[in-house]
């Protein structure tokens, strides 16, 4: 897919509030402005571009959508609306389809319509949330983990590291199972399955017991779930010895996966935590104990928002807090990191990885399918966006997947592993990729040349016209600078170069 380097970014936008039933829809008679400016957010610019009439109605137009803004004067609607006509639609290779048949894949055999499913949480725990997600077009839901337990929660029991705009980068909960009882639980998944018997139902299950593991897994099969998710991953459990507890333990992975697999006959899921080295002996102990798949990874152990006046750590119940798990788009990159440990292990290959742990866009979605995953789940998105964000993963993996020219979203899974290395000492280091200004766009600022001079090689200083300088013979190719530019005016070069010898 090629981007044009204005491409619309969050930063253009970041005072839209994503609103619910939003005013600037009512306002505009042409078009549906929230959707785009939703889909501009979640890096989906194309199919948003795609789907515009051929003439820009907001052209002739004096800006009704904008005053009625919940933050009139602040969200530029019709100059973004403007950037996708004159900029993105002229580069389109290929419009968005109402055919998603190039998302079609299964789970352990079993056919998903596309591969995003609802994480165990909140936003799968209960009969009307599961029905209005399938509604918004989610193939399936992993419904929140049933159990034996008495669960009370407490409250509050979210905090969050927001960012530009109040967006959520961080989550933290100390939120455990479901609260219905597994009578209730039962009673969902049999009207689920009557009402949307093309959905997938995975039930997560949490046991205090082989017998129980056992029980558990067997009443969700009778009752329609497709598959069983042992949760061996909560970090939050009130009790020792369960959840992350057992999952940092192969022998109870291994031997209370063996007590679900026995008692059931459809495919079995091992969660497993990340607070761990290592996932890897956990997810074959799994597959020892008979499990058909792995799903990874669930929240990390965290301490958020400690108050300087109250020195109690967030959320704060009565004074008290708890380590608690952590999630959001912050914990992709170690999400992405386990996700390639298990879709490299040779152990395991041939089950299935249902893989989450921070995806906003499809674009994270895809690089969990490059790095192995054949499914994807999602909460702490949903719970900040809503289930409508289904529409840009959706429409945003078709126009990829049309655009490389793949038939299948199953024929990409995998395809990033053989590029990367656990460890950097098969990286070359002979030669050098430099940075290059893009002196028009460069404002004079100065942030690379400070992050240089003190984070880097003193290799950037600023002439006469406040416009950065490189000392090739300082500069080593880090590319910090890169990274720093608040105008993203600096560019790698696009030219290795041979590294020069000391002293050059």
């Amino acid at each position: 897919m090629i981007r044009n380097e204005a491409v619309i970014r969050r930063a253009d936008m970041v005072r839209c509030a994503l609103c619910h039933d939003a005013p600037c829809d009512a306002a505009c008679p042409e078009l549906k402005p929230s959707a785009l400016l939703r889909s501009i957010w979640f890096e989906n610019e194309q199919s948003a571009a795609s789907g515009l009439p051929t003439d820009n109605p907001c052209a002739a137009c004096r800006g009704m959508c904008e005053e009625n803004c919940l933050r009139s004067g602040e969200v530029k609607i019709r100059d973004l609306i403007g950037r996708l006509y004159g900029q993105v639609k002229p580069e389109l290779e290929s419009g968005v389809s109402a055919d998603e048949s190039r998302l079609q894949c299964d789970l352990c055999g079993i056919p998903l319509e596309n591969p995003f499913l609802l994480s165990s949480s909140v936003v799968a725990s209960s009969y009307d949330m599961c029905a209005r997600a399938f509604e918004a077009g989610w193939a399936g839901v992993c419904y929140k983990t049933v159990c034996s337990m008495d669960i009370h929660e407490a409250s509050p029991r979210f905090s969050a590291i927001s960012g530009e705009g109040g967006s959520i980068i961080g989550f933290k909960n100390i939120e455990q199972l479901s609260d219905h009882s597994v009578k209730e639980n039962m009673e969902i998944f049999r009207r689920l399955k009557a009402d949307y018997p093309s959905k997938f139902i995975l039930a997560s299950i949490m046991g205090q017991n082989e017998e129980e593991w056992g029980e558990l897994a067997r009443l969700c099969e009778e009752n329609g779930a497709d598959a069983v998710e042992l949760n061996f991953s909560c970090p939050n459990m009130a009790e020792g010895g369960l959840g992350s507890d057992i999952g940092q333990i192969p022998e109870l992975v291994e031997r209370f996966t063996a007590a679900a697999k026995k008692a059931c006959h459809i495919p079995v899921l091992a969660k497993l935590t990340p607070n761990v080295a290592a996932m890897s002996p956990a997810a074959e102990a799994a597959v020892r104990g008979g499990a058909d798949g792995i799903s990874a990874i669930n929240t990390i152990k965290s301490v958020t928002n400690v108050n300087i006046h109250t020195y109690v750590s967030a959320p704060a119940v009565r004074g008290l807090s708890a380590v608690g798990g952590y999630s959001g788009n912050a914990v992709k990159p170690i999400a992405l990191r386990f996700i390639a440990e298990l879709g490299q292990n040779e152990a395991l290959k041939g089950k299935h990885l249902s893989a989450m742990g921070g995806v906003e866009s499809w674009k994270d979605a895809l690089e969990f399918l490059l790095l192995g995953g054949s499914s994807v789940q999602v909460t702490t998105a949903v719970m900040q966006y809503g289930y409508r964000i289904i529409d840009d993963l959706k429409s945003g993996l078709s126009l990829y997947l049309a655009e490389k020219g793949f038939d299948s979203v199953k024929d990409l899974i995998s395809m990033g592993l053989d590029t990367l290395s656990a460890t950097t000492d098969v990286l070359e280091r002979d030669t050098i990729v430099f940075p290059r200004v893009q002196r028009e766009k460069c404002i004079g600022c100065g942030r690379c040349v400070i992050s240089c001079m003190d984070g880097g090689h003193q290799a950037l200083r600023l002439d006469q016209n406040r416009k950065p300088l490189l000392d090739g013979r300082k500069c080593v190719g880090c590319h910090l600078c890169i990274l720093v530019c608040p105008q993203h005016a600096v560019v790698p070069a696009g030219k290795r170069i041979r590294r020069p010898k000391a002293g050059y």
